[in-house]
């Protein structure tokens, strides 16, 4: 779940000086104290989400399942909505991590394969419910607006570029509307309340809505 950043392996000079260090050499990122408690309290909220949605986790729950004290935790979240927003917005972003196959139709599909598969598991069903509450809670509604645009935009917005520099979508279509089209569908059913979308159903949809934004066959290999 949590990635640590590498420190930089490389060292000043040049030739054998400015080697790779091997990973015995390499000095690690000790996570602090303060990281190691978030995680387990995100960790523990994750499985809670999957395992009985919003209603489950309560700040009770997240303490015995994470073992970490309520004082600590509200030190750090002002509420269970927040915990749970928070370990939502993780799951989405490893999931929503965008393709790069060098095909904006091989990438458009991969995409809405993640984003199906996501919305469709306990955890990603959980955004109706963070969505109802948010009706009530400004500070929810903000802070859940702010996290879906940031995980929207995580990679698609190069992944729409990489297509307009290969000549195959239409350089005047918004990305942002490019990206309306092409999730909407699934967030559609969602939100309506309809069953999900299968996984195989992702080749379906991206033959649907990529014809308006795909350049006619011969300018691009099809």
């Amino acid at each position: 779940m949590a990635h640590p950043g590498l420190l930089d392996r490389h060292r000043g000079g040049t030739g054998r000086d400015a080697a790779v260090s091997t990973p015995e050499e390499q000095p690690q990122v000790i996570p602090s104290r303060t990281s190691r408690t978030r995680r387990r309290v995100l960790d523990a909220t994750a499985e809670l989400l999957a395992e009985g949605g919003l209603p489950a986790v309560t700040i009770d729950a997240v303490r015995d399942r994470s073992g970490v004290s309520k004082t600590t935790i509200y030190k750090h979240w002002p509420n269970r909505l927040f915990v749970a927003l928070d370990a939502f917005d993780e799951q989405l972003a490893v999931a929503a991590v965008a393709a790069d196959t060098g095909s904006f139709r091989t990438d458009v599909t991969e995409q809405l394969d993640r984003v199906i598969t996501f919305y469709a598991s306990p955890v990603g069903r959980v955004l109706t419910q963070l969505l109802a509450q948010a009706l009530h809670d400004p500070d929810v509604a903000a802070r859940l607006g702010e996290r879906l645009q940031v995980s929207r935009w995580v990679g698609i917005e190069k992944l729409w570029d990489r297509a307009v520099a290969r000549g195959e979508v239409r350089a005047g279509v918004a990305p942002d509307l490019a990206m309306d089209v092409v999730f909407g569908p699934v967030m559609w059913r969602l939100l309506s309340g309809r069953p999900p979308y299968r996984q195989g159903d992702a080749a379906s949809i991206a033959d649907a809505v990529l014809r308006g934004l795909l350049i006619p066959c011969p300018a691009h290999p099809c």
